[in-house]
């Protein structure tokens, strides 16, 4: 089983997050941020992996710190439970429609990080979270999984299923890119011999 727990603890935030890439979907985040839970348990669940958050943070100064730094551990761990990234499919592109919303993702688990995100929203937050915050999670998440990842929603105009949809894309090229290629197991998919 591929599992990894990071805690976290700066001035900021208190974090202990623990992923399992080949669970069952189960999600148990207590972020603080009602929203963020919401889509960390789409991400578990279309993702068919576990995944723990526990977190204190300045929730009082604002969301910023909290969604950010849940975004880094969340990554460490994602890329402390693939290892050695052997028999990985590596790829994967997904189109996400959620009623009138459509997002695109494209990832590569290349231990190289970049974030291209073409998303917008016509509202400052949903539910409590400022809509700005999603573009910190990915980024911080992107950067600590090692992932490139491009990011377009490509039409919708309800705030909450645009970025529900992001979060369900994801879900869903994470699944793909780090499923075992059976054929393949033992077999880094590179031509450097490293990722």
């Amino acid at each position: 089983m591929r599992k990894a727990k990071i805690d976290r603890k700066t001035n900021e935030t208190d974090i202990s997050v623990s992923v399992n890439l080949d669970g069952t979907g189960e999600a148990d985040n207590q972020s603080g941020i009602g929203f963020l839970d919401h889509m960390l348990d789409q991400l578990a669940k279309h993702g068919k992996m576990d995944i723990v958050v526990r977190c204190k943070g300045d929730l009082h100064i604002d969301f910023h710190h909290t969604a950010e730094d849940i975004g880094i551990a969340l990554g460490q761990a994602f890329s402390e439970a693939l290892g050695d990234k052997k028999g990985i499919m590596r790829y994967a592109d997904c189109y996400l429609p959620m009623d009138e919303a459509l997002t695109r993702a494209a990832v590569d688990v290349s231990g190289r990080p970049f974030l291209v995100w073409k998303v917008e929203f016509t509202r400052d937050k949903i539910g409590e979270m400022d809509t700005e915050l999603f573009q910190e999670w990915f980024q911080a998440f992107a950067m600590n999984a090692g992932l490139t990842l491009h990011m377009e929603n490509l039409y919708g105009t309800n705030n909450h299923h645009i970025a529900e949809s992001c979060f369900k894309a994801l879900a869903r090229v994470l699944r793909f890119a780090v499923s075992i290629d059976k054929d393949h197991a033992n077999v880094l998919p590179s031509t450097k011999g490293a990722l």
